[in-house]
């Protein structure tokens, strides 16, 4: 293969990055206490903060959202958004949200009570807000290589089959549903093997458990099975997914990842049994049934998308590109997590910065440094997003679908260079103010 890595699309509509100096990024930094969340876009250059609604849309997308029907019951681009869940998925009966997190508020506001435990492989920052706050425990089972950064085993957001087994064998009577992450943020953006997914659904139902994916990078997900495992080589990437989802009872989706929008979720399920009370709770907090939340402009869009993320020569380069970030710091001596995700890479901050000491934040000193130098905004995912439950100490650059360019990468390669120089010169970080729940993004901090 050659080195260059070219974008299977043309640019037809540009915006013009923010360049500024350090001196006025530190400004920018201590007006916002030193949270990257709570700096303006405005004055950021290269914007990983997340993938999630940062998608540039095809012109397919644009055309589509021109011909949408906004009436507010029975709307027709429902129904196209609908067929096409179905079509992709399997799953008849599709509840729209405006995001994720409401699909989740929703699923578990029925489901859960206190006491409840919910397994998955790692659930990420929104959803294991929203179970704690039902007063049930969100339970992390990934295997055990999934939480060593520098394993390179292929499928690192694999569920312990193992643990999992005796986990429902003794909660059984406390679990009113099991979920698998695709791919498994938390832990790198790492895909979970179908082997594994058939097997985790297979122990989930015979303990009579509801199985869920939360699905919102299920198009990488594929991919990555396509790729790195051999009994799946030669199937095409919509089989790969239909195959994913045949396993479950339903998914939960932010669709703004590999829906390739920057709005938009739903709920998908195989079967009715939640769906009258699910839509209930949905016009009394999202809208009615045929829009949950969202024009229909943005279901039009999210109908288009679905499709194109399906795209292999897309999902070739959009996973070339994480591979190619992470390869190139490696290669400088900068530790990531390894083998690289899907939609990010994740740097290894405590192994970066090991004169930081956990409880001074090293991933958000990491965080602050990378803005301060060259515009990056990245997101902490460690103690600061976590609290005690965090087993690394990561730095996520999370790259918007379509948005940036090889010469981005590279210009960011060679800041990497001068930071990694004068890493040991990097301070730590103290917390000021912060919220019980999702600390992450509003916390104020200072530096030590």
């Amino acid at each position: 293969m050659r080195k260059t890595i070219i974008e299977p699309f043309k640019i037809k509509v540009t915006e013009p990055l923010v360049m500024k100096s350090r001196a006025e990024r530190e400004k920018v930094l201590k007006y916002a206490h030193y949270n990257l969340f709570l700096v303006k876009s405005e004055d950021v250059t290269f914007d990983f903060l997340t993938d999630s609604g940062t998608t540039a849309m095809s012109a397919n997308q644009w055309a589509a959202m021109m011909v949408a029907d906004e009436s507010y019951a029975g709307s027709r681009s429902f129904h196209r958004f609908k067929d096409k869940v179905t079509q992709i998925m399997g799953y008849d009966h599709i509840i729209p949200t405006h995001q994720g997190r409401a699909a989740e508020r929703l699923l578990f506001g029925m489901l859960l009570k206190p006491g409840m435990k919910i397994p998955s492989n790692n659930h990420f920052d929104t959803t294991r807000a929203n179970i704690e706050v039902m007063g049930a425990q969100a339970v992390d089972l990934v295997i055990p290589e999934g939480r060593i950064p520098e394993n390179e085993h292929p499928f690192k957001g694999n569920i312990d089959l193992d643990r999992l087994e005796s986990f429902c064998r003794e909660f059984k009577d406390k679990i009113p549903v099991g979920m698998l992450t695709i791919t498994n943020n938390t832990g790198g953006g790492q895909p979970v093997s179908l082997e594994n997914i058939k097997k985790a659904g297979e122990i989930y139902h015979k303990y009579g458990i509801p199985f869920i994916l939360d699905a919102c990078r299920f198009a990488e997900n594929a991919f990555f099975i396509k790729t790195r495992e051999s009994a799946y080589a030669t199937e095409s990437i919509p089989s790969i997914v239909r195959e994913i989802f045949d396993q479950a009872d339903g998914c939960m989706m932010s669709a703004k990842k590999d829906g390739l929008v920057n709005i938009g979720g739903f709920i998908a399920l195989k079967n009715s049994t939640w769906v009258q009370e699910l839509r209930n709770q949905l016009i009394l907090t999202e809208g009615f049934p045929t829009y949950g939340g969202l024009a229909a402009r943005d279901l039009e869009a999210l109908a288009v998308g679905l499709d194109e993320v399906l795209s292999e020569d897309y999902l070739r380069y959009r996973i070339a590109t994480s591979a190619y970030m992470a390869n190139s710091l490696n290669e400088m001596g900068v530790p990531t997590v390894k083998p690289a995700g899907g939609h990010a890479v994740y740097i290894d901050a405590a192994r970066f910065l090991p004169h930081i000491p956990k409880e001074q934040f090293p991933g958000q000193a990491l965080a602050t440094e990378l803005y301060l130098q060259d515009g990056i905004r990245t997101c902490e995912i460690g103690s600061v997003m976590f609290k005690e439950a965090a087993t690394m100490e990561l730095v996520r650059m999370a790259f918007p679908r379509r948005v940036y360019t090889q010469s981005h990468f590279d210009y960011i390669l060679e800041g990497f260079q001068e930071l990694k120089a004068r890493s040991s010169e990097l301070k730590g970080y103290r917390i000021k103010e912060a919220p019980p729940f999702l600390r992450h993004f509003t916390a104020k901090f200072e530096r030590v």
